[in-house]
């Protein structure tokens, strides 16, 4: 695609406007908390799901609720940096499941109080690139924390998937009492989620031997969950490796294989690139995490790119009127049509290819500096949502290689 068709812009809102807003400036949500981003807010919409068969392989669906009062700058800086490393490494497991990611705050000040201080900024959504713009509008503000009612408003207002093969799990990290909330009390809480088949894993950023880490602890023992308690001060990127430029550079060039369909196709294309550009202020290694997941079979545009789309039989090319298409696609005969979109995933399949390869690498590499952090005895945020998602991923017939370990 030529980038005279749909010029790249970094939205300015992604980067600036925090969603830490006034709750009178939030569409109505549930009983629980609102779902909406702030108005005037320029971050992409979720799209509509996209129909596809019934997934043959497990099902992950992973809500990740994170405490956005004042002294929580570092535990977002910590998600922001751990989603794509996160991506990297379900991708990784046999066979490749299907991840569907959802994102809550709770104690900002500017929220409903009536609603608990807590909201949905993403509800359950594939465009893993939406999740990371909400991330990055995200800011911290002084707050009440409300554990119970968080874990609820996950619980009862996401669209969890029913049946066997899915894995279910609410992630929830904080530094506060988990006791605060008296209207909707964690134990109560976390016996709803887990008679949904919900998982609550607990996060607790702090010393592991602070009294309130307890509760913490006790939020994860009565759903079945992990408990970690961190220290969200240390470094949340992965250590710089050689790998790490050409990766960046491969994450670049893979976004011009994109053939963005109709205006939210745009908009999504514009938005892939702004992601890449929000990974790499969090230094090399969390842009080197982005192109890896890039290249795997988790990051899915199927709703919007032709390559994609076409390969899942969601798009047809025959049905898409010109003026939906890139321009350098419209008045072609719809064979030349085809000839462009298989050029085009051909190209894709090469930059996977050596991504892949350099992945493989940088993985070895990066084994050697997690074992020796590991000696320290410290827990940092990626080894607690590596090991809560792959303990619970396990009991539905995930596994991993030795060397996707």
């Amino acid at each position: 695609m030529s980038s005279s068709v749909f010029p790249r812009i970094f939205f300015p809102s992604i980067f600036a406007i925090s969603t830490c807003v006034p709750a009178s400036l939030l569409v109505a949500g549930s009983s629980l908390g609102a779902a909406a981003p702030p108005a005037g807010e320029s971050l992409p919409p979720v799209a509509p799901p996209v129909e596809s068969p019934a997934p043959t392989a497990p099902v992950v669906e992973l809500a990740i609720c994170l405490d956005v009062s004042g002294s929580m700058d570092g535990l977002l800086d910590g998600a922001r940096a751990r989603l794509w490393s996160l991506v990297s490494d379900l991708a990784t497991a046999t066979p490749t499941p299907s991840l569907k990611v959802a994102l809550l705050t709770f104690g900002c000040d500017a929220y409903d109080p009536t609603a608990g201080w807590t909201r949905i900024d993403a509800p359950f959504t594939d465009d893993l690139d939406l999740v990371s713009a909400r991330l990055f509008a995200l800011s911290t503000n002084g707050g009440t924390e409300l554990v119970g009612r968080v874990v609820a408003l996950a619980a009862r207002e996401l669209a969890w998937t029913p049946g066997e093969g899915v894995v279910r799990m609410i992630v929830v990290a904080g530094n506060e009492s988990a006791n605060q909330d008296q209207e909707v009390p964690y134990p109560s809480a976390c016996r709803e989620a887990i008679e949904r088949a919900i998982l609550v894993n607990s996060i607790f950023c702090g010393s592991p031997g602070d009294p309130i880490a307890a509760e913490w602890a006790d939020v994860a023992r009565r759903a079945d969950g992990q408990f970690v308690a961190i220290d969200q001060s240390r470094d949340v990127v992965d250590p710089p490796t050689p790998m790490d430029e050409e990766l960046a550079g491969l994450s670049a060039s893979i976004n011009e294989t994109y053939l963005a369909c109709g205006e939210q196709g745009a908009m999504r294309w514009q938005n892939q690139s702004a992601q890449d550009a929000n990974a790499l202020r969090l230094g090399s290694g969390a842009a080197a995490s982005r192109a890896s997941a890039k290249a795997s079979a988790l990051y899915d545009n199927r709703g919007w790119d032709l390559v994609d789309g076409c390969a899942a039989g969601t798009l047809d090319l025959a049905t898409i009127p010109d003026a939906d298409l890139p321009e350098e696609m419209r008045g072609k005969t719809l064979e030349e049509k085809r000839a462009i979109v298989e050029a085009k995933g051909k190209e894709r399949a090469e930059i996977r290819s050596r991504i892949e390869s350099l992945q493989k690498s940088r993985a070895e590499f990066i084994a050697a500096a997690r074992r020796a952090a590991a000696d320290s005895g410290a827990t940092s945020l990626d080894d607690a949502l590596r090991q809560a998602i792959r303990t619970q991923a396990t009991r539905a017939g995930l596994s991993w290689t030795k060397e996707g370990s």
